[in-house]
């Protein structure tokens, strides 16, 4: 984590990041953050079972994403702090693990705008993630008006009582895991719209060819790098995807 002097920065010009969470969290805090993210992921996976049903608030993968968009700026305003810094990442994960196991879940609509927006949306909701799981991994508090990681300011008198465990090696390799698997889910997925029965042939032929519908839309490039900032973090580039993916023993064992 990087700790920056309060002092280098009285002059910095950056008055907003006056105002980011720069103290842990209480017992009493955690303990309500914790109840909340608990009752609303699982509210969420309940509406996501729920979304071909008429009462479902979440009928729609866009709709899904702004649900998980809004627990995502909560979990990120959780201070790269002990004892609270295990707990963001590990919500972290769990929210991402979510997101990467529902979105084959939707389908991708009939028509060609719907279908242009909602992978919009998709792919400017995976680089937010990317540049988020960037700032948790490097230990820096979240400026939700930049979307972006900035080094924790303390007073230099604090500085040397606060600390800030970085992710565990299981942690990294889990998260590496899930964006790898994540990735070929994204590319099966999209490859299965093909085969739905209320897809029309045109469209059906753009669909078949993935890269292609992709870089017609001008969205191939983004989806071609997704994640990438986390992984070239990670190491992930260049090494054996194989010694990435968790033996499903020890990923229950994680659960």
């Amino acid at each position: 984590m990087s700790f920056t002097n309060s002092h280098e920065n009285a002059h910095s010009g950056i008055s907003h990041t006056s105002a980011l969470r720069q103290r842990p969290l209480t017992s009493r805090q955690e303990r309500k953050l914790v109840e909340y993210l608990d009752e609303n992921i699982l509210e969420l996976t309940r509406h996501f079972k729920k979304r071909s049903e008429e009462t479902s608030a979440l009928k729609t993968l866009s709709a899904y994403i702004e649900a998980v968009g809004r627990l995502l700026a909560l979990i990120l305003q959780i201070p790269p702090l002990d004892p609270s810094t295990g707990l963001r990442i590990a919500y972290l994960l769990r929210l991402t693990g979510d997101l990467i196991s529902s979105i084959p879940g939707y389908k991708l609509g009939r028509d060609n705008a719907v279908i242009h927006q909602t992978l919009q949306d998709l792919i400017d909701f995976l680089d937010d993630l990317d540049q988020a799981w960037l700032s948790v991994l490097q230990g820096q508090v979240w400026d939700p008006e930049t979307r972006e990681g900035v080094d924790l300011v303390v007073p230099v008198e604090e500085a040397s009582t606060l600390k800030s465990t970085p992710a565990s090696q299981t942690d990294l390799t889990r998260l590496r895991s899930l964006l790898f698997t994540g990735q070929s889910a994204l590319e099966e997925w999209l490859s299965s719209q093909r085969s739905q029965p209320d897809v029309r042939d045109t469209q059906a032929d753009d669909l078949g060819d993935v890269s292609g519908m992709l870089s017609r839309m001008g969205l191939f490039h983004e989806f071609d790098s997704l994640f990438s900032r986390t992984l070239d973090f990670l190491g992930g580039f260049g090494e054996n995807i194989s010694r990435n993916i968790l033996d499903p023993q020890e990923e229950g064992l994680m659960e």
